[in-house]
């Protein structure tokens, strides 16, 4: 099948990479030359496990093109994709101005029946909008379905090639036969292909992820009860999950969620929901335990030091939101930095993958290290916002001996209690008693 992919974004450049891996001819159209130039040369513009290898396999069979222009990218293609930004605006509400830029664009180009799917994550009513966008200046057939991608930033390439299910919006018959044919090598297990009206789909998305943003916050609020009645997060955490009813995911408590999905689509979809003149309480709850929750460490600092921060330096391991990504959208180890040099303290950060992300937004103002060792350098004491793997089996001696004090504040639970108080380690994290 001939595809094509508007947009080489996080989603964009995955999902057309992952349709060549099953065989499929896939042009990525992006406006961005340098970024076409890059891809085009076998230099991937983003960090994703596992996508390099099948990136790079596929551009050289030959399977995955690049160019700038959209009327050539889509001009052979059944399927057109739409991955394509759609930020927030100021009032929380998905800016749809490059979408229907592109709708507006293809209605000017297309010459026979296409599929054109919103793979990005859209507000309800979108795929009407795309319709009549392109109908402005087409007056053949086509379909617009809606098809809202579910990846995790760290394993979306399995997320993709083994789904838990597709959704897919349409109302098209046509369509309908060509999307099950797309997406039958990426369900031979048996997980569902989900058909629905388009509007049902486009509302899954955003239902999905505030609902998964809800778990995260009612743990974090049960975290902040926990310190305050003397009972253990994780005790409670395990008592919980394993409810069958509940399940043992996103129950992990922290220094709050972010990235480029969980805050704008719970943001948005509380915004379309004002829209329609309901008020979904919950969510804006979400909303605001969520804003408190990446600074929830700060006052167990400032009381460590007796709320002077001035002149204290501190090691900060991890920047990005989650492990095994350079996205730092919303990441709660920036609003740390913020609020530690606002206070007068200098941070020494250290990140496997995402310190060129941050350089870019921060500057100077911070010092960046070459390993999470060298970050531990004169410091006063070690902060951990991301739970990377390399952090959780660290050299304890070494932090000690580097350290000027035994102190650490873990945003992730990443210790045993126990282990840091048989070290001798002032330690404080999220929901536990502190080990002093």
């Amino acid at each position: 099948m001939k595809i094509a992919v508007v947009g080489t974004g996080y989603v964009g450049l995955v999902t057309g990479t992952c349709f060549a891996e099953t065989g499929n001819q896939v042009t990525c159209v992006d406006i961005d030359k340098s970024k076409v130039d890059k891809l085009s040369n076998g230099q991937i513009t983003i960090y994703e496990p596992g996508l390099e290898k099948i990136f790079l396999r596929n551009l050289k069979e030959d399977r995955l093109h690049f160019t700038t222009n959209l009327a050539e990218g889509v001009k052979d293609a059944t399927i057109v994709f739409l991955a394509l930004p759609t930020p927030p605006g100021e009032d929380g509400s998905a800016d749809l101005k490059y979408i229907l830029g592109v709708a507006d664009d293809l209605g000017k180009i297309l010459t026979d029946y296409k599929v054109i799917v919103d793979k990005s994550t859209v507000p309800v009513g979108t795929a009407d909008k795309v319709q009549a966008a392109i109908a402005k200046n087409y007056k053949g057939e086509f379909a617009v379905v809606s098809n809202p991608e579910f990846l995790r930033e760290g394993v979306a390439v399995d997320d993709f090639m083994k789904p838990d299910r597709v959704v897919v919006g349409t109302s098209d018959e046509r369509a309908k036969k060509i999307m099950t044919d797309l997406y039958a090598p990426f369900v031979r297990s048996g997980n569902p292909v989900i058909f629905m009206d388009e509007k049902s789909a486009e509302l899954t998305k955003y239902a999905a992820n505030s609902f998964l943003a809800v778990k995260i916050s009612f743990m974090n609020e049960i975290a902040r009860l926990c310190e305050r009645l003397g009972a253990d997060v994780d005790m409670v955490r395990k008592g919980i999950g394993s409810d069958e009813r509940i399940g043992k995911r996103f129950l992990f408590p922290g220094i709050g969620y972010g990235g480029s999905c969980f805050p704008k689509d719970v943001q948005a979809l509380v915004k379309s929901s004002s829209e329609v003149n309901y008020d979904f309480e919950i969510l804006n709850a979400v909303m605001k335990v969520n804003e408190e929750q990446k600074l929830f460490l700060m006052p167990k600092i400032n009381a460590y030091f007796n709320n002077d921060l001035k002149g204290k330096r501190f090691a900060l391991w991890g920047l990005a939101f989650k492990p095994n990504t350079d996205d730092i959208r919303e990441a709660p180890a920036l609003y740390m930095i913020d609020a530690l040099t606002e206070a007068g303290a200098t941070v020494h950060a250290y990140d496997p993958e995402a310190m060129p992300n941050v350089k870019q937004v921060v500057g100077n103002k911070i010092d960046f290290a070459e390993g999470q060792y060298d970050a531990l350098e004169n410091a006063d004491a070690l902060i951990i916002a991301t739970e990377w793997s390399e952090f959780r089996t660290p050299e304890f001696e070494k932090i000690s001996s580097m350290l000027k004090n035994k102190v650490i504040f873990d945003g992730r639970n990443v210790y045993d209690r126990a282990q840091m108080k048989e070290l001798g380690f002032f330690y404080e994290s999220v929901g536990r008693e502190a080990v002093k």
